[in-house]
């Protein structure tokens, strides 16, 4: 096997395990979409970094409203977490401080 033919191996199973953690972060974050879709919010991913960090955008009201960070904490970062351990922290870009 060539040396072109390995690297080519190696590149399509990672971009394979990079998919299918996506998935698996994206259908972690489904089973809590529902109550962010019900007070006009939704969530996407912006990224999975080399070092396993899952980096969050929250959309709509979520983005905004000052209950983002529980929200962010016990709902999303708590079902990723949970449901994909490979994944080490979860962040996100946007969250709205409380005061």
């Amino acid at each position: 096997m060539t040396y072109a033919a390995k690297i080519s191996i190696l590149a399509n199973y990672i971009i394979n395990m990079e998919n299918t953690l996506k998935t698996r972060v994206e259908t972690a974050l489904d089973n809590i979409r529902p109550y962010l879709e019900a007070d006009g919010g939704n969530v996407v991913v912006k990224e999975i970094t080399d070092d396993m960090t899952v980096r969050l955008e929250l959309m709509g009201s979520c983005s905004s409203c000052p209950m983002s960070t529980m929200t962010f904490k016990a709902g999303l970062e708590e079902a990723i977490l949970k449901s994909v351990p490979e994944i080490k922290k979860v962040e996100a870009v946007n969250l709205t401080p409380a005061f």
